[in-house]
């Protein structure tokens, strides 16, 4: 497995441009936002997009989806369904954090917990990791061990659970029973901030020592 992040938006979101070095078949996971920028890196790459993958529904993650699907007739597969009332808020989200304006769209198609996405010769898990928001999912390549995790969890810290629909407890359980069985050697690539991995966050994460 192959991934390069680019950070877009004023709010330093990190967008993964993810391919499968046979095949070329490539997928970004929560273009945030700057369409034009994050389709001339696929293009610079040499890569086919092949779908728009998105861990929720934050405007941070989701502002390019509908242009760059649009642009290169693609999918948007994610998030979970039940992040359906962000992505009609999105207008709403943009003018608040003083974003391009963008406007509500629903995706080719929702995913749910187990599923696996097929992308040349790897295969991304699904796994449904609520508490951030309601219906935030994980993309975890078990043959690349690599976790896109969104804003689940960050290098020593976690995602804000102050939003609508946000639940601390639910947030800490997904982590230490869905994430951090998957192996301490498990890397982490974050929605905002550096890379870090389960078993750093597993020793040193505040949030998680109790």
């Amino acid at each position: 497995m192959n991934y390069r992040i680019l950070t877009v938006t004023p709010l330093q979101e990190n967008c993964s441009l993810v391919w499968c070095e046979g095949s070329k078949k490539a997928a970004l996971i929560d273009p945030g936002g700057e369409p034009q920028r994050l389709l001339a890196a696929v293009e610079e790459a040499g890569l086919q997009l092949q779908m728009v993958l998105l861990t929720h529904g934050h405007v941070d993650h989701v502002g390019a989806a509908s242009a760059i699907a649009g642009e290169l007739k693609v999918p948007i597969l994610g998030p979970h369904q039940a992040d359906a009332f962000w992505l009609e808020r999105l207008p709403q989200q943009a003018a608040r954090f003083g974003l391009d304006a963008t406007p509500a769209f629903t995706p080719t198609r929702w995913l749910h917990d187990g599923e696996q996405i097929a992308l040349g010769d790897l295969t991304l898990e699904v796994i449904h990791c609520p508490g951030h928001t309601p219906g935030h999912v994980v993309f975890f390549c078990r043959s690349g061990q690599t976790a896109f995790v969104g804003d689940v969890l960050f290098h020593r810290s976690i995602g804000r659970t102050d939003f609508p629909q946000g639940d601390y407890d639910t947030l800490i359980d997904c982590i230490t029973r869905r994430l951090l069985p998957l192996g301490d050697g498990v890397s982490v690539v974050p929605g905002h901030g550096p890379n870090t991995s389960l078993g750093e966050e597993r020793r040193h994460n505040p949030f998680l020592q109790g």
